[in-house]
């Protein structure tokens, strides 16, 4: 499985780097730009839908696309994702009215979907594990780059050319990004079968339902009653099915269930943080960017502990890193529960730092889990159940803690609200990997 030819190494990261830049950039570089949107082509009414289309289809997208590359290949679905992510670019950047841009958007997000699974799935089809920390800290450096770019390429566009260029700028990277694909030779032999089309449309049905019940506030209850009906469906459909597109199985598998649970537990508790530092130090009087630059202590911390984490798995094992990464996750909710009006910049940076520190380890280590301790076959859709649970946690967590900060009598005291949340959640967090037997670390 392992490929010994460099230039395909190569090859491959310049393209899934690219990628991953433009995917992880669009989803923050429009926030900047919405309002000057709104006021040329209308639809103030609608433009949360903007938002919403994008995170549902990019988020619900993801565990499929990991489960098409088991069954086709990784380059042919991961290429088609670039292909549709450069189109619903195009297509957005021409938009004449917020029900195109909706609608772009959401081909955009499919895109993103499909193409985001596929750093980690690749990398753990190329490199052997004890290479994979340094790998996934390169990704890590991409979202860093992310969150300092989006909202400075998003002021410069709507200052000196036009906020069209926001999803223009996009098509010369993805071009890159395929000709940087194209001499890249597949090491994954594709396991061939019946693709289930019912299982398919009844996830992303009750996933998307599910998922608006956190994006929209009129008729939570009734979203969230038909995301459950089509839950209960797909699950029993899924256990009939041949070739089912999520693999039951995989959750028997006592290590990967509780690494999913980990990741979306862990998220639920803090990872919507990174949304709301920045409104934390733009009420303190920071710049946009200054209060961006926060978040590059998330992508410092992710770094130093992701590359070493490959030998660290083989030689200690995936509970104990997942238990000290959940108490580093506990110590940086109590970090945040202290900041207050008067917290001095350099202690927002640490804290974020120390967020790094934690998901960087609980990440790494899942990841890696999530390859090693499933067959060849099943790799892509374990990999990418993984990065479903953090999105969806993810939206659980910026839902709660944006109704706790908005229904607070005051900033700091919805703001340490938060955080109090967090840290109940982290507890819970904290426990669960003790449930994973010692011996997982030999099949490491």
């Amino acid at each position: 499985m392992m490929s010994s030819n460099r230039s395909n190494r190569t090859t491959v990261m310049v393209s899934i780097v690219l990628a991953m830049l433009v995917a992880s950039m669009d989803a923050t570089i429009a926030n900047t730009t919405m309002p000057i949107i709104v006021k040329e082509i209308g639809g103030s009414d609608l433009f949360a839908w903007a938002f919403t289309s994008y995170m549902v289809l990019s988020t619900v997208l993801a565990p499929l696309a990991g489960r098409l590359s088991d069954l086709f290949g990784r380059k042919k679905i991961y290429a088609a994702g670039i292909l549709l992510f450069l189109g619903g670019s195009v297509l957005c950047g021409l938009s004449q009215s917020m029900l195109q841009l909706i609608l772009f958007r959401a081909i955009q997000g499919i895109g993103a979907g499909v193409m985001m699974p596929f750093p980690a799935i690749i990398a753990g089809d190329i490199y052997p594990v004890e290479q994979r920390g340094k790998v996934q800290a390169f990704f890590t450096a991409m979202w860093g780059l992310a969150a300092v770019l989006a909202p400075l390429l998003g002021t410069f566009f709507v200052t000196y050319l036009s906020w069209r260029w926001i999803f223009f700028v996009n098509i010369p990277i993805c071009l890159v990004s395929l000709l940087a694909l194209k001499p890249y030779k597949e090491v994954y032999q594709a396991k061939k079968s019946v693709v289930d089309y019912g299982g398919a449309v009844l996830f992303a049905l009750g996933i998307s339902l599910l998922l608006l019940t956190t994006t929209i506030e009129q008729y939570n209850f009734i979203y969230g009653a038909l995301g459950v009906v089509c839950m209960v469906a797909f699950f029993f459909y899924e256990k009939r099915h041949s070739a089912p597109i999520v693999p039951l199985n995989l959750l028997r598998n006592r290590p990967v269930a509780i690494m999913i649970a980990v990741s979306f537990i862990s998220c639920a508790a803090l990872f919507g943080t990174s949304s709301f530092i920045p409104l934390y130090l733009q009420n303190q009087g920071y710049s946009l960017f200054v209060s961006g630059l926060a978040l590059l202590g998330t992508s410092i911390g992710w770094m130093v502990v992701a590359v070493p984490s490959g030998k660290w798995v083989l030689k200690y094992g995936y509970k104990p890193l997942l238990i000290i990464g959940n108490g580093l996750l506990l110590v940086t909710a109590i970090m945040l529960y202290f900041m207050g009006e008067k917290t001095a910049y350099w202690y927002s940076f640490a804290t974020m730092t120390m967020l790094g520190l934690a998901y960087g380890l609980i990440f790494t280590v899942s990841t890696i889990g999530s390859q090693q301790l499933v067959e060849a076959h099943q790799k892509g859709i374990s990999t990418s159940l993984q990065l479903f649970a953090r999105n969806i946690g993810t939206a659980v967590s910026v839902t709660i803690m944006g109704a706790i900060l908005t229904k607070a009598t005051a900033f700091y005291i919805g703001f340490h609200g938060m955080f109090v949340f967090g840290f109940i959640v982290c507890l819970i967090s904290m426990f669960i990997p003790f449930m994973i037997q010692s011996t997982s670390k030999q099949t490491a």
